[in-house]
C-alpha cells in the first residue's frame, strides 16, 4: 500500500453524512470517545458501519483517516516508512500515524484482512498507554485525548483463521451492527436513493426475502448499500428488474440457480 501524502486537512468531511440511528449506538460511541476508549464495529457487509464512523467523526468534529485493510497491508504501511525522495531518504508517516498526531479518528475497515503484524502495532493504542511506537525511527508518539481508534469486521463472513484473537477483541468497546428494521431501511433507501416510498418498500421486501435464502446456501445477504444502488439505477430510468439484477442478484452470488431464485423474488415485487 502506498501511503497517501495528502495533508491531514484533506481527510475532513465538509458536510454531515446521512445516518439514521437504529439503537443507542450514537450515545455509546460518544461515551467511548469521551472516555478515550477504542471501538470495534461488528456486522455484515453494507449495513452502515463505515457511514456510522463518518457520521460520528463529523458529529465530534474530528479528522477521519480511513484505511481499507487487505492481505498485503503491513504494519509499516500503517505506521510509516523511509522512502527515497530524490537523493534523500525521508520518513513518511503512514495513515495511522497521521491520525494519531492530528488527534483524529483512525478507522481500520475489515481489520482482520490485514497481516497479523498490524494487530501488534495497534495494541499499545488500545490500553492506558495510548502510544504508537515508531520502531524504525526510534520514536514513540503519545496519542492526544482527541484521538480514537476504531476497527470493523464482519464476524459472520470471516473464517476461523482470519478471526480476531480474543486478546485483541477484549481491548475494545464492541458495537453490534445488523441490517435495520424494514421501516428504518425503507427510510434509508428513500433518503439515499431518492426514490418514492413505494419503490423503497418493494426493494426492502426483496431484501428480506433474499436474506432468508442464507438458510438455503446463500453466503451473504443483500446489503442496504446494494438496495440504495438499485434505487439509484431505478431513478435513472433503468427497468426495476434489470436494476435489481445488476445490484442485488449478480454482486452477491455467482451460483446460477441462486441467481434465478433471486430474480423470481424480484419479479414478485416489480
Amino acid at each position: 500500500m502506498a501511503v497517501d501524502t495528502q495533508r491531514v486537512e484533506d481527510f475532513k468531511l465538509d458536510k454531515e453524512p446521512y445516518y439514521l440511528p437504529v439503537g443507542n449506538e450514537v450515545e455509546l460511541f460518544e461515551a467511548a470517545y469521551n472516555a478515550h476508549l477504542p471501538v470495534m464495529l461488528k456486522g455484515p457487509t453494507g449495513c452502515g458501519k463505515t457511514r456510522f464512523v463518518e457520521h460520528m467523526s463529523w458529529r465530534l468534529s474530528r479528522t477521519l483517516v480511513t484505511v481499507a485493510c487487505h492481505e498485503d497491508l503491513t504494519a509499516s504501511d500503517l505506521v510509516g516508512k523511509y522512502t527515497l525522495r530524490g537523493d534523500e531518504t525521508v520518513w513518511q508517516d503512514g495513515p495511522l500515524t497521521i491520525a494519531v498526531k492530528s488527534g483524529g479518528i483512525a478507522y481500520l475497515d475489515e481489520v482482520v484482512e490485514a497481516r497479523k503484524d498490524t494487530t501488534v502495532v495497534i495494541h499499545p493504542l488500545t490500553d492506558d498507554r495510548r502510544i504508537l511506537p515508531l520502531e524504525k525511527k526510534g520514536e514513540i508518539v503519545q496519542a492526544p485525548d482527541d484521538f480514537q481508534l476504531v476497527i470493523s469486521y464482519n464476524p459472520g463472513y470471516q473464517s476461523v483463521l482470519k478471526d480476531l484473537k480474543h486478546s485483541t477483541k477484549q481491548r475494545f468497546v464492541a458495537l453490534d451492527f445488523d441490517y435495520p428494521s424494514a421501516e428504518l431501511e425503507e427510510e434509508i433507501v428513500r433518503n439515499e436513493a431518492g426514490v418514492d416510498a413505494e419503490t423503497a418498500a418493494r426493494l426492502v421486501k426483496i431484501a428480506e426475502k433474499v436474506r432468508n435464502l442464507r438458510q438455503h446456501g446463500l453466503e451473504e445477504g443483500v446489503s442496504t448499500r446494494l438496495l440504495v444502488y438499485a434505487g439509484q439505477l431505478i431513478g435513472k430510468d433503468i427497468d426495476p428488474v434489470a436494476a435489481c439484477q445488476a445490484t442485488i442478484c449478480k454482486p452477491i452470488t455467482d451460483d446460477q440457480d441462486m441467481q434465478r431464485s433471486i430474480v423470481e423474488i424480484v419479479a414478485t415485487q416489480f
